[in-house]
């Protein structure tokens, strides 16, 4: 009994991490990202014009709308089965920091909740990585 406790202990957390993880892509890219990846240039359009309204490159619009777009689906999916974690991570990372920046600046704390808590979780999955239980640890033997 007392082995089996000892050996739950390293086993939790890495377990509620890989829940974690898991969640978070699979949330990001069913709710939020794979409709605006499947979506014309139009769309791509509009997401990336957050950005390039303070940078000031709107030749740049569709490129960055499509890399948002990305990040939110195929990037979120990277994420779920910890394949190249730490860079989807990073890439969502900016997305949901363009994202909140925007909320914030037009609704307030109350409307940007869940672009802030993407962001936050972002950074935790960037900074703890893929975890032992991914594909990254698999294929790469990380």
């Amino acid at each position: 009994m007392k082995n089996l406790l000892l050996s739950t202990k390293s086993f939790l957390p890495e377990t509620s991490y890989i829940i974690l993880r898991f969640f978070t892509g699979v949330m990001m890219c069913y709710y939020h990202g794979w409709s605006k990846l499947i979506s014309d240039s139009e769309r791509w359009e509009q997401l990336g014009n957050s950005l390039t309204q303070w940078i000031g490159f709107d030749a740049l619009n569709v490129p960055l709308g499509f890399m948002a777009a990305f990040s939110e689906s195929i990037g979120a999916l990277f994420i779920a089965f910890g394949f190249m974690t730490r860079p989807a991570a990073l890439l969502l990372g900016f997305t949901m920091l363009v994202a909140s920046s925007k909320k914030l600046s037009e609704t307030g704390i109350e409307g940007s909740e869940m672009p802030l808590l993407f962001l936050m979780l972002s950074f935790v999955i960037y900074l703890k990585g893929s975890g032992r239980l991914s594909l990254d640890r698999l294929l790469f033997k990380k």
